[in-house]
């Protein structure tokens, strides 16, 4: 296949990783991030601001995730700055694990590919 391509050019084959869910994506990068962030900042709110979003829009992804799952993957927790909280719950962390490990999986592939492409 590497006749396709011109020799000085770099091509590599890419795509993204997410998960569907049967009404709507389930995970992907930026919600994997959005739990990692709730995670690091034990507040959904806060998680929203330091990723420029809104907190509805936060909320909803959130809410989305958690009505998807077996599980939530996200709950209530007691306390915080303000009062309130939240973070990953045990599924949650399992969720965020196994899509980091999937995207290693999925890395590979591509690598893989991109080096079939000048066989």
């Amino acid at each position: 296949m590497h006749e396709l391509f011109a020799e000085n050019q770099a091509f590599r084959a890419n795509g993204r990783l997410w998960i569907e869910g049967p009404a709507d994506r389930f995970l992907g990068i930026g919600r994997l991030e959005l739990l990692e962030y709730i995670q690091a900042t034990g507040s959904i709110s806060r998680a929203a601001k330091e990723m420029g979003m809104s907190y509805k829009k936060a909320w909803d992804l959130v809410s989305s995730m958690n009505a998807q799952a077996r599980q939530p993957l996200v709950g209530a927790q007691a306390g915080g700055a303000h009062g309130g909280g939240a973070a990953l719950t045990e599924a949650g962390a399992q969720a965020v694990a196994e899509f980091r490990a999937m995207q290693e999986r999925f890395a590979q592939f591509l690598a893989a590919e991109t080096a079939r492409l000048y066989q």
